[in-house]
């Protein structure tokens, strides 16, 4: 009889728990009813909860980063926008929050120009996104192979001219999309950036607390990723300058 009670009370339990179950739409929903409330770090816990979900997406990286910026938690702030704009690259309303919380940084660090062929290399990489050059680069390698086995298998003069020009536009698309899948590599693996996450920190010029000082720099700089020894990770500022900061002084990106 007991042994009944129990699995009554665990069925019980059980349907209870998911009836109130919520997905993470509902508690981005209540998030963004948090947010318009002005209660801020409420709507940070909740938007938290649903990247511990390992649901993420531009619009809650966004949503995020307006909770926190409206707390005043400024790198935290940029963080969320970084990682929105990685999901949605060249988005005019992330592009213009991160310019805001930016204006609020410390520091301004005037980037180092870049190499004319970097620049080139960049602005082919940002034509399309990395999903849409794969599905080129897959579609038009089927193109390819299945006009050059109709050409040999069909004999009819009208057909084979359709194949050539299907051919030869295929062989064009698959050249230019595997150039530009490793354009759009080479960018990715150059970007291993992070955020300086504390008020203060002085970067040192080797893996040393001991070693002589490089530079300070304050919370909301990015900077990116070269090296780590042990705790310290060795950072490059936009204008070029080199330093060693522990890794709990900045969050990668």
């Amino acid at each position: 009889m007991l042994r009944k009670w129990r699995f009554f009370v665990g069925l019980v339990i059980l349907v209870c728990s998911s009836l109130y179950a919520q997905t993470p739409e509902d508690v981005f929903n209540r998030a963004n009813e948090l947010y318009r409330a002005g209660k801020y770090q409420e709507a940070i816990n909740e938007y938290d909860r649903i990247i511990k979900q390992q649901t993420v997406s531009a619009e809650i990286y966004f949503n995020l980063g307006n909770a926190y910026y409206r707390n005043e938690q400024l790198s935290q702030a940029i963080l969320s926008f970084e990682r929105a704009a990685k999901f949605k690259p060249n988005d005019p309303d992330i592009e213009h929050n991160l310019k805001l919380a930016y204006l609020k940084t410390i520091d301004r660090i005037e980037p180092v120009p870049d190499m004319l062929v970097i620049q080139w290399m960049r602005a082919i990489g940002a034509l399309a996104h990395t999903e849409t050059t794969w599905i080129v680069f897959i579609t038009s390698w089927i193109l390819l192979f299945g006009s050059l086995a109709t050409m040999y298998l069909v004999v009819r003069p009208d057909i084979l001219r359709i194949m050539r020009l299907i051919f030869f536009i295929s062989f064009v698309l698959v050249a230019l999309s595997a150039a530009m899948m490793g354009i759009q590599s080479l960018q990715e693996n150059s970007q291993d950036k992070a955020i300086i996450t504390m008020q203060t920190v002085t970067a040192k010029s080797s893996p040393d607390a001991k070693s002589v000082d490089a530079f300070v720099i304050h919370e909301g700089v990015k900077v990116k990723l070269a090296d780590a020894v042990g705790e310290w990770v060795k950072i490059i500022l936009a204008d070029g300058k080199v330093g060693w900061i522990q890794s709990g002084q900045c969050e990668r990106i």
